[in-house]
């Protein structure tokens, strides 16, 4: 399966941004509907958005519609997450994922290890 090592958290202000990045080994990355999943403390891990496997369809959580936007470059074998105007609520380890099923957004396929976004108010 494909391997995912996440990048790019950090500690940020309120109203600031941060680009995550997920790096993928593996020649079937392409193959795959990627997304973008988070876990706050004492919550559990919900999802954020997914891209599909050519990039022309996106989905996103309700909470962050108009402030995240995921893109792929399979040639890079990279997954983005940029996250402008966060909030304190957008606090959580944020993970990447691979074969992530549309609408039910269960994962079939590989996790991240996760990567920290901390948004101070």
């Amino acid at each position: 399966q494909v391997q995912l090592v996440e990048s790019g958290g950090g500690l940020v202000q309120a109203g600031g941004s941060l680009r995550l990045s997920c790096a993928a080994s593996g020649r079937l990355f392409s193959t795959y509907v990627m997304g973008w999943f988070r876990q706050a403390p004492g919550n559990e891990r919900e999802f954020v958005a997914a891209i599909s496997w050519n990039g022309g369809s996106t989905y996103y959580a309700d909470s962050v519609k108009g402030r995240f936007t995921i893109s792929r470059d399979n040639g890079k074998n990279t997954v983005y997450l940029q996250m402008n105007n966060l909030e304190p609520e957008d606090t959580a380890v944020y993970y990447c994922a691979a074969d992530v099923v549309l609408g039910s957004w269960d994962v079939y396929g590989s996790w991240g290890q996760g990567t920290q976004v901390t948004v101070s108010s």
